[in-house]
């Protein structure tokens, strides 16, 4: 992309906060349940999405809104999809419980496996490009690698349904959350793992009576978010023992059971998350307060990710199906 050029190996500048319009992509018949930007820098102008229509879809979210790819090798909604580290496969996960890697050129699956549940979350490792973590209706999670196909480890949690996994730097660590919130606790709500040992670090984590549907990792500082039911998000320590900061909530918006994504800013300033009403809002990450919300969407808008090179360009997307370009 002509556009993304100028941008490529120059310090990501300072994120503004986008005002207007550019595209407003709706070539999906059910709810979007996630967006990618393209983690290669130079073909960062690729926007990934899947959605409840049983598809995957591969978008120009930067010079032309257009449609490139679709993909349907599930016969069930897809939860779940990811790019590659390379930006050549793609990752899904759908409720006909079912992995596909597939070839984002030829749209040929390079491997599929039937699991035992539906999934719902899936995360590649961060240094190591063959192997991934999925999650979903289980009590397990499990690690997989693509170079054998097969189940690298397990790891055994007490709940129902795993919500999001997150990995810490280096990818010695990763955070499960859960829908393990019984009424006179909240143990499991979030987990953390020792990857390699598979043992558990950590189930008391967060002590709300709230699920945390999505969490997100700060790209500077030692510390992450956690989306919660109760419409508000929480900032904790990603390092032993997880603690989370009492005197930072970021709240206003909605959340009222979907699995609404929140995420920071490439410079780190700014947290952005989708809301049930179809706002998104934007936060000051340092004093929690709210810098603007943007009327993105008429229904739930789950996603609100900010371009990895361009400053200010975001992509939103809603339960009706729809994907938006801001700037």
């Amino acid at each position: 992309s002509e556009l993304i050029k100028p941008y490529l190996g120059s310090r990501y500048k300072v994120t503004e906060v986008p005002k207007s319009l550019i595209f407003y992509m709706s070539k999906h018949s059910g709810p979007v349940n996630e967006i990618q930007w393209c983690p290669v820098q130079e073909q960062s102008h690729m926007l990934l999405s899947a959605s409840m229509d049983k598809t995957v879809k591969v978008w120009d979210a930067v010079d032309t809104g257009c449609c490139l790819k679709t993909y349907s090798c599930h016969s069930c909604a897809v939860r779940a999809a990811r790019w590659s580290s390379c930006g050549r496969r793609i990752l899904s996960g759908g409720f006909d419980s079912m992995l596909h890697l597939t070839d984002v050129e030829t749209g040929k699956q390079i491997f599929s496996s039937k699991t035992e549940f539906r999934i719902s979350a899936l995360k590649f490792h961060p240094t190591e490009s063959n192997v991934f973590i999925c999650g979903g209706f289980s009590p397990e999670v499990k690690a997989w690698d693509l170079r054998t196909s097969k189940v690298l480890r397990v790891y055994k949690a007490a709940v129902q349904q795993t919500l999001d996994i997150l990995f810490l730097p280096e990818g010695r660590e990763f955070l499960s959350s859960t829908d393990a919130v019984s009424r006179d606790s909240a143990d499991r709500t979030i987990v953390a793992w020792d990857f390699q040992s598979a043992a558990k670090i950590s189930n008391q984590i967060f002590h709300e009576r709230y699920t945390c549907p999505s969490l997100t990792l700060h790209p500077k500082e030692s510390v992450f978010v956690a989306q919660t039911n109760g419409n508000y998000m929480a900032l904790f320590s990603a390092q032993r023992p997880y603690r989370i900061n009492k005197k930072k909530r970021y709240e206003g918006h909605k959340v009222e059971g979907f699995a609404v994504g929140c995420e920071f800013s490439p410079d780190g300033t700014l947290l952005v998350t989708g809301s049930s009403d179809g706002k998104v809002f934007f936060y000051n990450y340092h004093t929690s307060r709210i810098i603007r919300t943007l009327s993105a969407h008429k229904e739930a808008c789950v996603s609100a990710i900010f371009h990895p090179v361009l400053p200010s360009l975001l992509a939103t997307c809603d339960w009706a199906g729809e994907i938006k370009i801001w700037q």
